[in-house]
């Protein structure tokens, strides 16, 4: 059974918020999922140039490939476009439209030829893929080094070099809709630009219109005669008739002009052959009319004599079924054998019905595609039948051509590009029900391609014609209608279509029962997809029955040791994880990646995934040491493995760096980051959902080191994104969104966190439903928001309800239920309920540890909140005592300048201020103070709040000018990093204030200072 590759369990982006699908971590179905099977590819190797932008000078030598051969007449338009483009202006851009075959880029090409910029590039442009393919070869031209990059990277690298000079020419040509061309014109500042179109209306917003009718009669007559007697004196007569039947369109007319020169007919035995078949060839509703009739009969005579070669016809009604530019040759193999088809590819391009590229391609004008795929039973070069045929050839010619396999493999990407364009064309060309069961296969293998590049819209698309047709021609129970579904359903999935998803694969995996069996290896995959995907829509008990069944039976069916087996497992410990039993899952992957070790060998792709399951578990119990060390492990074998710029050791980076972040290393976490998130866009693409997600784990770095601003810009250009790509309901796109109310909260934008807060909440209780662990996380946060903005009824009332509704749907000792009532104990503290707060804090410690062990950080955290409610009750010795139990605890599990163990030591220090022992109180506030500013930096604001405090605790213990004169310190840096006008700031420059005020009286009257 073929799936769709590619899932991933989710990263914690930050404290009591869900992150993007974090780390990139391995995942998913249990079969087809790139995080299963994997064939190991080459490295992709990039010379050192391909990392650089494209020189300055690349252009300076002149670089053009416009090209004008034989061109006749059109004075008047060749002054108008001189004329038009003498005018002043930053950028001018012209259209030149008329009839198709009228001549446009004849004349185009002509004037273009002899213009005097450096950089003159033509650029078909009939889509916005085609815009893309002519940008990047213009990149090649300018920087060869590109050619190893994706089309999309190539692309963009041109237009950054035209956004940055001038002295340039664009032509882009056959332009069909001015939005495909209208994002790059609103990125180019200076330059020329001439479009050809057939559109003649909604030029107004874009460019000058110029119109560009048929030839005069004497321009037509002029280019029939130069092309007839291009090799030597031949007979005219009737030459100027021929060119009057043709409609003087300019394809046409040298079209019929090479004719004859190659045949030797004379023009008035070519006028009578046009008379024999009038132009009756298109069906109704085809383009261009008359014009095309008119070019329609100039191909029956063309194929007529060409029926010497009746391969040469049957060629070229296969070509029509492709995109009309560089069809690969490839796609025409296995249809004759290899000299046949070389001649009749040889006929075809003699009487210029295709165009031979240079480089195994081939080219088609579409007015020819169109007219050999039109069926006429008048016709015999047009039977019915023989289209028919063709389209199925070029269908089995598509999906035997096109690669399978796991899509993450660059190596693949380069073929899947060359023929997805003539895929596309082939199932647009024709209506659903002519699709066959190899049209599905090729629906079925771009689905799967454009999957793996995050294109999930036209992949669902095809998945769902591709079901239409299974389901028509093979039946519903068949087992391939069965896998289309199962992918179909996936597809939605990850598109967020949760409710879909679940649909159908709960009919998928009906269906599979009583088709297959229940121990049937397809039915245990569909199963394993369905558990998935209730993991996915929070159903997580659910999960986790049909996840143990899933693993049972691959065990019955396979045995213990079986790849299959070993890879139920690994989703099944995702599942526990999911649910908070990390002891259970900690244990089946240290299990699972043990036996893929012993079966398979250290290398194999299966036990580096396994491997880095178990690097996501070590990371969410805490246990960051080993985390960091397995997942440097896991990098390093991974680029050994697959190559620096591989996908899978792309993601293996991504997991150091969030290993790097969770155990306080954020300066490595934020250069490795950075580095990943340039790499995936350089490789994948900027707007690939791998890219975004990594892009999301670097914003969390930066707030992990006190960059809050800078994870705040770069989360709100993700969500501008995602949302473009994925919809604003996607829940990839309501986590960005909900990292940004986070954000918000952080630099004490309290108004925006809350509004932003209510609607992540309200759009995901719609979206994924009130009782889905990601509305329950909103409403968490939307909670804090509250809390922090003043409003502490509410975020209690709110709290009470996210805790009770987490206790019913996750558990009463689930992680996420206790952190919701850790921060409840914590807003009864703030309403100066401290008993509520101290009760419910012990009783949260003691499940914490009972659950995840004394020494877990998050039962640290609670510990730590536990011992701020002691102080604050008066409890002072206990708040001591636990005080230094949480520091030691820390030191010895994350390390003595971690993070987490600093804020350890500033709590404790308070807690030694509120116990009366000052000397010790600041004595660990110098030292903490002296450990942030090397860990952390002196700007970040963990430094600036002990300093801040430190100054307090001086005041507190009778210095009044040390406290004054450090004070005043921390106010100049605090308006210096965050800002005069920052709530911070804003706090102690008050503090500063009262206490100037206060020293002042007591030296007037020669007082001790007043306590604060």
């Amino acid at each position: 059974m073929t799936d769709i590759p590619g899932e991933a369990p989710g990263q914690q982006a930050a404290a009591g918020i869900r992150a993007s699908h974090g780390a990139i971590a391995a995942g998913g179905d249990v079969v087809g999922s790139s995080t299963q099977y994997i064939t190991a590819g080459q490295a992709f190797v990039l010379p050192p140039e391909a990392y650089r932008p494209i020189p300055d000078d690349a252009a300076d030598g002149g670089i053009s490939n416009i090209a004008s051969d034989l061109f006749v007449g059109r004075n008047d338009e060749l002054t108008a476009l001189k004329e038009a483009f003498t005018r002043p202006g930053k950028v001018v851009v012209h259209a030149v439209h008329g009839l198709g075959g009228v001549g446009k880029s004849a004349l185009a090409a002509h004037w273009a030829g002899r213009r005097p910029e450096r950089l003159r590039w033509w650029v078909t442009a009939d889509d916005a893929s085609a815009v893309d393919a002519g940008l990047a070869a213009l990149a090649r031209a300018l920087q060869p080094a590109l050619a190893a990059l994706p089309a999309e990277v190539q692309s963009e690298r041109a237009v950054d070099w035209l956004t940055r000079h001038d002295g340039w020419l664009l032509v882009l040509d056959n332009v069909e809709d001015p939005r495909h061309i209208r994002p790059l014109l609103d990125r180019l500042p200076g330059g020329r630009i001439l479009i050809t179109t057939r559109r003649a209306t909604g030029w107004h917003h874009y460019a000058t219109a110029i119109r560009l009718g048929v030839f005069r009669p004497d321009e037509s007559l002029e280019l029939f005669t130069r092309v007839l007697t291009h090799h030597g004196p031949r007979d005219t007569d009737g030459a100027d008739a021929v060119c009057e039947e043709l409609g003087h369109l300019a394809l046409a007319v040298e079209q019929a002009a090479a004719y004859c020169a190659e045949t030797g007919i004379p023009p008035l035995a070519y006028l009578d052959l046009l008379a024999q078949w009038p132009a009756t060839m298109f069906a109704a509703g085809a383009e261009g009319g008359d014009a095309e009739r008119t070019i329609a009969r100039i191909w029956h005579l063309t194929l007529d004599r060409l029926s010497d070669t009746p391969l040469a016809g049957d060629l070229l009604r296969v070509l029509a079924w492709y995109a009309p530019d560089r069809i690969p040759r490839s796609l025409l193999e296995g249809l004759a054998e290899p000299p046949r088809l070389a001649a009749a590819i040889g006929r075809l391009t003699a009487y210029s019905m295709i165009t031979d590229n240079g480089d195994a391609t081939w080219s088609v004008h579409r007015l020819v595609q169109a007219l050999a795929r039109t069926p006429d039973p008048d016709d015999p070069h047009r039977r019915p039948e023989a289209i028919d045929h063709a389209r199925d050839q070029a269908t089995t010619r598509l999906a035997d051509t096109f690669p399978t396999g796991s899509y993450d493999q660059p190596d693949t990407w380069p073929l899947c590009r060359a023929v997805l364009p003539h895929a596309d064309a082939l199932t647009h060309h024709h209506t659903p029900d002519h699709d066959t069961t190899r049209t599905a296969r090729v629906l079925h293998l771009t689905a799967l391609y454009r999957f793996g590049q995050g294109a999930l819209a036209p992949a669902i698309h095809a998945l769902q014609r591709a079901l239409a047709t299974e389901e028509r021609i093979r039946g519903n129970d068949h087992p391939h209608t069965l896998t289309t579904r199962n992918n179909l359903a996936r597809a939605y999935r990850s598109a967020g279509e949760l409710s879909r998803a679940v649909q159908l694969q709960e009919c998928t995996l009906h269906d599979s029962e009583r088709v297959l069996g229940n121990d049937h290896p397809d039915t245990l995959i569909t199963r394993n997809n369905l558990a998935y995907t209730y993991r996915v829509a929070g159903r997580v008990d659910d999960a986790i029955t049909l996840g143990e069944q899933v693993a049972a039976g691959l065990s019955r069916l396979f045995g213990d040791n079986s790849r299959e087996t070993l890879i139920a497992r690994s989703n099944l410990a995702s599942a526990y994880s999911q649910a908070g039993r990390t002891t259970d899952s900690i244990a089946l992957n240290e299990q699972v990646a043990a036996d893929f070790a012993r079966l398979l060998g250290d290398d194999h792709p299966d036990t580096l995934i396994a491997r880095g399951n178990l690097v996501s578990s070590y990371n969410e119990t805490g246990r960051a040491a080993e985390a960091v060390a397995l997942a440097e492990q896991v990098a390093a074998d991974v680029s050994r493995v697959f190559g620096k710029d591989h996908p899978r050791t792309l993601s293996a980076r991504a997991n150091l760096a969030s290993s790097y972040d969770s155990a306080g290393l954020t300066a490595e976490a934020i250069s490795l980051g950075e580095q990943v998130e340039a790499d995936l866009g350089r490789v994948l693409g900027e707007d690939h959902l791998e890219t975004l997600t990594a892009r999301a784990n670097l914003a969390s770095s930066y707030d992990s080191a006190g960059r809050t601003a800078e994870a705040l810009t770069l989360s709100e250009q993700i969500a501008v994104v995602r949302t473009r790509v994925l919809g604003e309901d996607h829940p990839d796109t309501l986590t960005t969104r909900a990292n940004l109310a986070y954000y918000y909260h952080q630099m004490e934008r309290t108004a925006d966190a809350m509004t932003l807060g209510l609607q992540v909440a309200a759009a995901r209780a719609r979206v994924l439903g009130i009782d889905h662990p990601d509305t329950l996380t909103a409403c968490h946060n939307l909670a804090a928001a509250c809390r922090s903005a003043g409003r502490i009824a509410t975020a209690i009332a709110l709290g009470e309800r996210v805790a009770a509704a987490r206790a019913r749907v996750l558990g009463e000792d689930n992680p996420d239920t206790l952190t919701t009532q850790a921060n409840l104990a914590h807003s009864y503290q703030q309403a100066g309920r401290t008993a509520d707060a101290i009760t419910l804090g012990e009783q949260i410690a003691a499940v914490f540890a009972r659950v995840n062990g004394e020494d877990h950080p998050e039962t640290l955290t609670v510990r730590a909140n536990l011992a701020t409610a002691y102080t604050r009750a008066g409890r002072a010795t206990e708040a001591v005592i636990l005080g230094e139990q949480i520091v030691a605890a820390r030191a010895r599990v994350l390390g003595e300048d971690n993070p987490d163990t600093l804020t350890a030591q500033a709590n404790l220090a308070s807690a030694y201020a509120s116990a009366g022992c000052a000397a010790d109180a600041i004595a660990l506030q110098e030292h903490v103070i002296a450990a942030r500013t090397r860990v952390l930096g002196k700007d970040h604001l963990d430094t600036l709040i002990i300093r801040g405090n430190l100054a307090v605790t001086y005041w507190d213990a009778g210095r009044p000018h040390d406290a004054l004169a450090l004070l005043r310190q921390v106010v100049t840096e605090r308006e210096r990093v965050l800002g005069p006008d920052h709530p911070k700031s804003m706090q102690v420059v008050r503090t500063l204030q009262k206490w100037i005020q206060i020293v002042a009286k007591d030296d007037e009257r020669g007082a001790a200072p007043s306590p604060r």
